[in-house]
């Protein structure tokens, strides 16, 4: 079988191979090639020491413990930029359960591989010769889609812990299943994972986010008793049973808000804000007799708390976790446009901020299907969508001219009244029709003649400005409500 390889790739390995060394393709771009997936990095091996790689080639660095050397390549491609050739090596004792005590260079292809996660990373490719190297049968696993830990799986996740979720991660990235023997040793070994730092854990946790399956995944989690390591607020939700309008214990519906959030292929700050969104459901929960029903009154201020805290454990970004929390704690805003006045609705704007408005009310999308509710948009929401933009909407007014009342009375003497709103509004209408015309050259032009003009017939075009601005504004109006299918 042809594989398409970059050309910054093949010099690489060809460089190596010229040299007198061997040189593989090995990992995760061999998995995604058989799989006919487009690699998002490349990583070669050799039987090359970190000298020898250097060696041939000077635009390089070196600065690890685990001899991967990074090529420059020169590439504008992000992917194929830097290219990570590593020596064959293993490694011995993992006192940390994440990285070895003993690492050495130079051994086979095979003892190389057999370090390796999973069989479906355990596989290397000569491109040369299109020769695969396959000693634990991941090609299979790839066509059974089955995530398999090399060797013996408890032995790997005694290496490095982290792996335990990497096979998290590669069930929600690549939509497979896992083995048996592999989740029972995950299931065994959980508590390995204390031993990982968060950013690692975030960095998993980032990428499963980004999947196309995330539910499955934390799903998956739970029941291998790995998700208290990572997201161990979610775990409070299961079995917490909401009120009526729900179908989904809190667990489920927070995990479905955020799957629809990926099914619509909305950002990680939406998904984010969907698995958070009821996150402290279950703290706030009261039985009520008067509703014969669950209450959950506050939940969006105290889960604006607990996901601040819990982001900020995990380290990511600052201006990510106040988007979210911001996200999270107004995710409740009252929507029904028969009781509401567009001045609420710019509350609700000024509350989340104008860039994140529009992200708010996809999470309320999501939060709907997440519920178990089959209509997504449902009449009332549509509108209140129209006010939100007809409220970030500048109006058609004379302010939208490069010319204001000011500018008139100082630089034509004239005194404020009737004359100048008659005088604006007659330009507007001319600004209306051809946009081109506002520029303060033509309108101080134009002003200039207007002024000369009997009071009466100033009158006359600027109240005729004035209907024409008000027609204007109810035709966009009108559009809005067209767009969202409210009219």
């Amino acid at each position: 079988m042809e594989y398409c390889i970059p050309k910054e790739v093949s010099a690489i390995s060809t460089a190596l191979r010229v040299a007198g060394h061997e040189a593989y393709l090995v990992g995760g771009c061999v998995r995604d090639l058989i799989l006919g997936l487009e690699p998002k990095d490349w990583d070669i091996t050799t039987n090359a020491s970190p000298e020898q790689i250097q060696a041939l080639f000077p635009d390089s660095f070196y600065e690890n413990d685990y001899g991967t050397v990074g090529v420059k390549t020169g590439s504008e491609d992000a992917r194929l930029a830097i290219i990570e050739v590593t020596p064959y090596r293993t490694e011995s004792n993992y006192s940390d359960k994440r990285r070895p005590d003993k690492v050495e260079f130079g051994i086979s292809l095979l003892e190389d591989l057999a370090r390796r996660d999973f069989t479906v990373n355990a596989i290397a490719l000569d491109e040369s010769k299109g020769q695969i190297v396959d000693p634990y049968d991941g090609q299979k696993d790839i066509k059974d889609k089955i995530v398999r830990a090399v060797g013996n799986a408890q032995k790997r996740f005694n290496e490095d812990a982290l792996r335990m979720l990497r096979a998290v991660r590669l069930v929600a990235e690549l939509e497979f299943g896992i083995d048996g023997d592999t989740a029972a040793a995950i299931s065994k070994n959980s508590e390995h994972l204390s031993y990982v730092s968060r950013e690692r854990i975030r960095d998993e946790f980032s990428r499963i986010l980004n999947s196309e399956r995330p539910m499955n995944a934390f799903v998956l989690a739970q029941q291998l008793g790995i998700l208290k390591f990572i997201a161990p607020d979610l775990i409070r939700g299961i079995g917490v049973e909401q009120n009526q309008a729900h179908s989904y214990d809190v667990f489920e519906h927070n995990l479905r808000t955020m799957q629809h959030a990926t099914d619509k292929e909305w950002g990680f700050d939406i998904r984010l804000a969907g698995l958070y969104h009821d996150i402290s459901k279950p703290e706030t929960r009261r039985w009520s007799d008067e509703k014969n029903d669950w209450t959950f009154h506050g939940h969006e201020v105290v889960g604006s708390r607990v996901t601040k805290k819990a982001l900020e454990d995990l380290h990511l970004p600052r201006e990510m976790i106040e988007k979210v929390v911001k996200l999270v704690r107004w995710h409740m805003f009252f929507s029904d446009p028969e009781q509401i006045t567009l001045s609420a609705v710019r509350r609700m704007i000024t509350n989340v901020g104008e860039k994140n408005i529009w992200d708010l009310l996809n999470l309320r999308i999501c939060d709907r299907i997440g519920t178990g509710r089959p209509k997504e948009q449902p009449f009332r929401f549509r509108k209140y969508k129209a006010m939100v933009e007809q409220a970030l909407r500048d109006p058609i007014s004379v302010t939208m001219l490069k010319i204001d009342g000011n500018r008139i009375m100082e630089l034509f003497h004239v005194k404020a009244g009737p004359v100048i709103g008659w005088t604006l509004n007659a330009l507007l209408e001319e600004v209306l029709d051809n946009a081109d015309l506002n520029t303060v050259e033509y309108l101080d032009k134009r002003t200039t003649e207007l002024l000369q003009l009997p009071e009466a017939n100033l009158q006359a075009l600027g109240e005729a400005g004035k209907s024409r601005r008000e027609s204007a504004e109810d035709e966009e109006i009108k559009h809005i409500m067209e767009k969202h299918h409210v009219c």
